[in-house]
């Protein structure tokens, strides 16, 4: 038996404005984007790393008036589980997420625990994790 992550859900105050960090900044591509009613929700991923599925969605997006509500009022304290990346080479990456503006919360340093990696918050204050895995000794 095997098991494998299909895709995780991201959300976002704004579906537009998280396009702008997750895929021009982080280089994610637009696998899916679906309407429903006034909501959509946008799939990104990789071709080159199969696999990677983020979906973004609004608060409301699928869900009750109340649970919409619960869910805004946590993204907007920023304490919704982050999002951790893996990059071989975390330091361009730095360079590329922080040219688009992003919000910046930790530049690359290296971990006591063996990577090396930053952080940013996204449009809507998610944090964003980039890891670098150590080199083989």
């Amino acid at each position: 038996m095997t098991i494998s992550l299909q895709y995780c859900n991201a959300t976002v105050a704004d579906v537009d404005e998280a396009l702008a960090f997750y895929r021009d900044a982080l280089g994610l591509e637009v696998m899916n984007d679906v309407s429903s009613g006034k909501y959509r929700w946008v799939t990104l991923g990789s071709n080159a790393q199969p696999g990677l599925g983020i979906v973004l969605s609004e608060p409301h997006a699928g869900r009750s008036p109340v649970d919409g509500d619960a869910l805004q009022e946590l993204l907007s304290k920023g304490v919704l589980p982050m999002l951790v990346f893996s990059s071989d080479d975390v330091d361009a990456t730095f360079e590329n997420v922080r040219a688009s503006g992003a919000e910046v919360l930790q530049e690359p340093m290296d971990q006591p625990w063996g990577p090396r990696d930053c952080a940013f918050r996204d449009p809507s204050g998610n944090t964003v994790r980039i890891a670098q895995a150590p080199a083989a000794s």
